[in-house]
């Protein structure tokens, strides 16, 4: 098996042993539990590995009794407990843990937010470091492929990035692999933590969330459209950000007189799954929508790039009133990166109005090829 060097690998354990918890949250299969075993490596017997969702590990977890739980990790000084989320008051019984037990090393993962499954938030306020993991960035799989190529990143472009498709040498179990996940997992923590009275509506939405990447996303249409209210709508879109199917961005402005304060955008963590939700994997060069997936991946990658900061950039879009767009915007400490982003043209009018507003931003015109430089 094929393991990929993690950047956020090297963070996690520079915060360990700081007598708090370390939380990594992400989608499933993005490789936490693998990162994870990476870590405890260096520990031998030191480190102990325990999936919460095996029922005799669940026993020991119970609110008010961190001695409980004390047996089951017994000399371990550092123990991992993975899928948390579905252990019921899980930030309470970690808080217990970890005020009891402060020498103990936690590392808890989960698949969704643990605000989504129970509230993990208040409960460990400031006695945790939280991290997020995303599938494969292009970097971590540069590096685990020198000879990366151009045909190579209209591949991910087609099945995405998760490290289970581009381990795999077999371009139909590929495709398997990413169907499977689109199918198997990608509602699993919102349909056990939700409810979710009409599960077809629920992936209607995602659907045509996944057919407007790119575009700005209206509410009310897609209440109408749907016929559930505006307020089952704003849900959904919660509940699949929290899920980590999805991310909403907003838009950029220094200006709300001339540039359009409100607004958002959906994008897919994972252009692989938003791929497979519409039931489109066709080779990237034939889509009509190619310009939108490679806007929806670049997107994703300067996410993932911005995981690895301790105070991330903002990352939006930025739109006038006339319709001018620039793709992605980021703007960290008063300094602002434009980037539009292109499938092959590399010049762009939109650019020229963006650099009058902002004249010191720093602004770059992308296209699949300037990601391989």
């Amino acid at each position: 098996m094929h393991i990929f060097q993690r950047k956020l690998t090297k963070q996690i354990v520079d915060h360990l042993f700081k007598s708090k918890a370390i939380l990594v949250f992400g989608p499933r299969q993005a490789g936490k539990t693998t990162l994870a075993k990476t870590i405890l490596q260096s520990f031998g017997n030191d480190g102990a590995y325990f999936n919460c969702e095996i029922a005799s590990i669940r026993r020991y977890f119970e609110v008010g009794n961190p001695d409980l739980l004390k047996k089951l990790v017994a000399d371990s000084k550092i123990v991992v407990f993975d899928e948390a989320q579905t252990i019921e008051n899980i930030g309470i019984i970690l808080k217990g843990l970890i005020d009891t037990y402060p020498e103990i090393q936690v590392i808890a993962i989960g698949s969704s937010s643990f605000d989504l499954a129970n509230k993990i938030n208040e409960p460990l306020t400031g006695r945790a470091f939280e991290f997020t993991l995303y599938p494969l960035s292009l970097d971590e799989i540069r590096e685990a492929f020198p000879n990366f190529s151009r045909n190579n990143l209209n591949e991910i472009m087609r099945l995405g990035t998760y490290p289970a498709i581009i381990a795999e040498n077999n371009m139909r179990i590929r495709e398997d692999i990413l169907k499977n996940l689109a199918t198997n997992y990608l509602y699993k923590d919102v349909y056990m933590f939700e409810s979710i009275k009409n599960p077809r509506i629920f992936e209607n939405l995602l659907r045509m969330l996944a057919l407007q990447i790119g575009s700005l996303v209206s509410v009310n249409e897609l209440s109408q459209t749907l016929g559930i209210s505006r307020g089952s709508v704003e849900k959904y879109l919660r509940l699949l950000e929290q899920s980590y199917v999805i991310r909403i961005i907003r838009s950029f402005s220094r200006n709300p007189r001339n540039e359009m304060k409100k607004g958002f955008k959906v994008f897919f963590i994972d252009v692989g799954i938003r791929n497979a939700i519409i039931d489109n994997i066709s080779d990237i060069n034939t889509r009509p929508d190619r310009g939108s997936i490679f806007e929806n991946f670049f997107i994703s990658e300067r996410f993932k790039t911005s995981l690895l900061e301790s105070f991330p950039p903002f990352i939006g879009f930025w739109r006038n009133r006339q319709g001018i767009e620039i793709d992605v915007v980021e703007e960290k400490s008063g300094n602002i990166k434009a980037y539009e982003c292109k499938w092959s043209e590399i010049s762009s009018k939109s650019i020229s109005i963006f650099k009058k507003k902002y004249p010191d931003a720093e602004v770059s015109v992308i296209n699949p090829d300037t990601l391989l430089l």
